[in-house]
């Protein structure tokens, strides 16, 4: 679960009250009481249909309004144990079941009659006249079995959707916990490609001591910029694009220093990305190996350019570079530098799972074209710092 992370729930899927759950809205109790007796008048009705069909005189009110009080009754009397015994209805052994629920269920099914027959002491209409306890007892056997369908249809229910609340928040703890797992490795890549950055620029500054110091000086000054502007993204995973679109500039006012007059660059950014989120640090390891792979192996006349474009819901970057070509450079891929890529693919997948592409291609024997994409997404007041995938 960006959460993004929010939760979407239904009748059963909300979190139940108590210590730490909130309430479904099924178990509101107005709303649990109001379907009971809705399902009261539906039978109400079907009865009715049934005895006029018959033949029969009856006033509908009687029929619908004894329904009706019926249901309301047993769906008072079941809101009021799911209430106060959730945790044992839901955790009730089959023994527990026979020894408490069973003569529990008995016993309310009398009360349930004996209330009842307070507000309709002329049912049943076609008997003589009755005691109480005489229409009490007639009562209770003649509507035993459909109220103990009643009681024991609610307590399974109780039962099934407590199971699947279970599961559903087990589902949930999984996605939270695959989310925060994702984190954590987009995390030690981050912290992996930081060293590895700082050890090749490093390496370059002190190339540039002994030939131009004064370049090495103001080189020194934009890695200070770069280890800032780092700083202060923190953990932030995904940043708008003018952010990272600022820190690869300094990064290429830097190699413009070292290799003064052998390599011209363009940026082309359509206007409408410059708010779009990206994962931090994600063009600069590409750039990186753009020049250590094929411009560092050149004397002059090296092009790089970064085009960066909206591909349908996609945000597509496309970093070309001339130099050696695939070939040549697979040769020198052990000394360190095919770090960058790799962690550049595998943060995409870790943050887009499926839905993203890397390729690595020789548009001639001496031009290599990266190209990177994934799902288009605009930046809101609030910077993300979760991964979307698993979310």
């Amino acid at each position: 679960m960006s959460t993004q992370e929010q939760t979407n729930t239904d009748a059963f899927t909300g979190e139940w009250t108590g210590e730490a759950r909130r309430q479904p809205v099924l178990m509101h109790s107005v709303v649990f009481v109001a379907a009971f007796t809705l399902l009261g008048s539906l039978f109400a009705l079907q009865e009715w249909i049934n005895v006029h069909h018959a033949g029969y005189t009856i006033r509908p009110a009687v029929v619908f309004e004894s329904w009706g009080l019926q249901y309301f009754l047993w769906g008072v009397t079941c809101w009021v144990l799911w209430r106060l015994f959730r945790a044992f209805i839901q955790k009730a052994s089959v023994v527990q079941m026979f020894t408490i629920v069973l003569p529990l269920s008995l016993v309310l099914c009398m009360l349930e009659e004996m209330l009842w027959v307070v507000f309709f002491p002329q049912v049943p209409m076609n008997h003589p006249r009755m005691a109480y306890w005489h229409r009490v007892m007639f009562n209770y056997k003649d509507d035993l079995a459909e109220s103990m369908a009643i009681f024991w249809g609610t307590f399974f229910f109780f039962r099934g959707a407590g199971y699947y609340q279970q599961y559903r928040e087990k589902e949930t703890v999984a996605a939270q916990l695959e989310a925060q797992l994702a984190n954590a490795r987009i995390a030690a890549l981050r912290m992996q490609l930081n060293p590895h950055f700082l050890f090749n620029t490093m390496n370059s500054i002190s190339s540039l001591m002994r030939s131009d110091l004064e370049a090495a000086d103001a080189m020194l000054e934009q890695l200070s910029s770069l280890l800032r502007m780092t700083l202060e993204r923190g953990e932030v995973q995904l940043i708008p694009l003018h952010d990272e679109i600022e820190f690869t500039e300094t990064y290429l006012a830097m190699q413009d220093r070292r290799y003064a007059g052998r390599v011209s660059r363009t940026l082309s950014i359509d206007p409408d990305l410059h708010d779009a989120l990206v994962p931090a640090m994600i063009l600069q390891p590409i750039v990186e190996n753009a020049y250590a792979h094929g411009l560092s192996k050149l004397d002059r006349g090296g092009q790089l350019s970064i085009d960066i474009c909206k591909e349908g819901p996609h945000l597509k970057a496309q970093i070309t570079n001339s130099g050696v070509g695939l070939r040549a450079g697979r040769q020198n891929a052990s000394n360190g530098h095919g770090v960058g890529l790799t962690n550049v693919r595998n943060r995409l997948h870790l943050h887009y799972g499926e839905n993203c592409s890397f390729s690595m291609r020789e548009i001639d024997r001496n031009q290599v074209r990266v190209s990177i994409s994934f799902p288009l997404q605009l930046s809101t007041n609030s910077i993300e710092s979760m991964t979307r995938f698993g979310v």
